[in-house]
């Protein structure tokens, strides 16, 4: 351990635990070699570029430095990238939803005009103590609100303020509520805490007291009055509520869409949404959406909405890609194609994927049947051909299909079985190499 007055100095152990709080002072670095540590692993990595991890990274510069975290943004927009070489592994939200770890999420929005110009901001995010005020007159409101979907469930609330959080849970119980608070001074706390989790209160506020380590697998509603703009403490408030448990199908979380000039609040979207576009776009469906949806289901959709609105805009480019004389496909086209916004909102974060593509990835491109030279960095060359990778494997349309059937007319051909599409290519073929006089390219839909 390197803590205190404790020293790992001296030890046989080969491993050492310890804090940056404890490490980054200077008169703590010195007393070790700068190649004392050949491997540095930083949990809850999100926070590195910070100074004080700066500070004991730069020390120990010749060391190879793992970060591991659940939620890789930092609200002071500081890239990751400056940091960090590669991503090793990544493991998403929605994979982990899909594979039965976490709990299925649902979005209910309602819509909330709350004014926040004179609110502050501090390290990226609001300042807790301007928002506690900008929120007092909107609680009681609120409360009517969560009274009409929130009283048979259990949930948890965050707050931006000790005094907030305990206003709302007394206006809470006067609308009949058996709520409970927490905070950092109550001497009870624990027990309160045993108490919500054994079913004595069904709503529990909190001034950002609970966003880790605490655990109650049956919390199924979440309600975030802590408006921010950092997504890593909005994913933190929300994971309280994404744990299994029996009889739990899905966790129910409440967004009240604060209707302010400052659009770069977080939302559900900015949980599952990578692309900026797409977010607002689930954002505003969500919105025109009267019952909680699935977020999953939510961002397919507007990725979708967001493709075609792209689509609109590039038809006369699209259409003169698609009547191209070569036979390999345009990045572009095969993107709209699948619609893939993953792909054609693609921004490097990591120094190599800001380099040219490698020769090895562009001849691999050009044998799966992409047109190589319109794509600009490795980056961007690693993620097609990892999305033809597992296209393969799933027995979805290949580049080369989709450039013959969409040359003649046929649409989003990358949305088809590799199967459909081969037998349609076959029956082109027998009808001499034309498209029969029964089927309509614009029309079919590749069933």
């Amino acid at each position: 351990m390197e803590k205190a007055e404790e020293s790992c100095l001296g030890s046989w152990f080969r491993i050492t635990v310890g804090s940056v709080q404890t490490l980054m002072r200077q008169s703590r670095l010195e007393r070790f070699s700068q190649d004392y540590f050949n491997t540095i692993i930083i949990d809850e990595a999100h926070h590195c570029v910070s100074g004080s991890y700066q500070r004991i990274l730069q020390y120990f510069s010749e060391a190879k430095v793992l970060g591991v975290t659940a939620t890789p943004d930092r609200g002071d927009m500081k890239n990751l990238g400056s940091v960090f070489e590669s991503l090793a592994y990544e493991y998403s939200l929605p994979q982990a939803i899909r594979e039965g770890y976490l709990s299925p999420i649902k979005a209910l929005t309602v819509p909330l005009k709350m004014d926040l110009t004179g609110v502050g901001i501090q390290s990226g995010d609001f300042k807790a103590g301007d928002l506690g005020t900008a929120l007092d007159p909107y609680l009681e409101q609120i409360a009517v609100e969560m009274e009409k979907v929130c009283r048979d469930r259990k949930t948890v609330v965050f707050l931006p303020l000790v005094k907030t959080s305990q206003k709302f849970r007394d206006i809470l119980n006067a609308h009949g509520f058996r709520a409970a608070e927490v905070n950092g001074e109550s001497r009870d706390r624990n027990e309160i805490l045993k108490q919500f989790d054994a079913g004595e209160y069904n709503a529990l506020c909190n001034s950002m007291l609970l966003t880790e380590g605490w655990d109650c697998p049956s919390v199924d509603c979440i309600v975030v009055l802590r408006p921010t703009k950092v997504r890593s403490l909005y994913s933190q408030m929300v994971g309280r509520g994404t744990r299994l448990s029996p009889g739990k199908d899905h966790l129910l979380l409440l967004d009240f869409l604060w209707h302010t000039e400052r659009h770069e609040l977080c939302h559900p979207a900015n949980l599952i949404c990578e692309n900026p576009e797409v977010a607002q776009k689930m954002t505003e469906n969500l919105e025109a959406s009267a019952c909680p949806v699935d977020i999953e289901e939510a961002e397919k959709q507007a990725s979708e909405d967001v493709v075609s609105q792209r689509e609109e805009a590039l038809a006369k480019q699209l259409s003169e890609m698609k009547h191209r004389k070569r036979k390999l496909v345009d990045p572009l086209q095969f993107e709209m194609s699948i619609q893939a916004e993953d792909l054609s909102g693609y921004i490097p974060s990591f120094g190599w994927e800001m380099a040219p593509p490698t020769d090895k990835q562009k001849n691999t491109l050009e044998k799966l049947g992409i047109f190589p030279d319109e794509i600009d960095n490795a980056g961007k060359a690693a993620k097609l051909l990892d999305r033809l990778a597992k296209r393969r494997e799933t027995g979805l349309t290949t580049p080369k299909q989709i450039r013959f059937l969409e040359s003649r007319g046929f649409q989003h051909v990358g949305t088809w079985q590799f199967a459909t599409a081969k037998g349609l290519i076959d029956r082109i073929a027998a009808n001499g190499w034309k498209v029969p006089y029964d089927i309509i390219p614009q029309e079919y839909k590749g069933a």
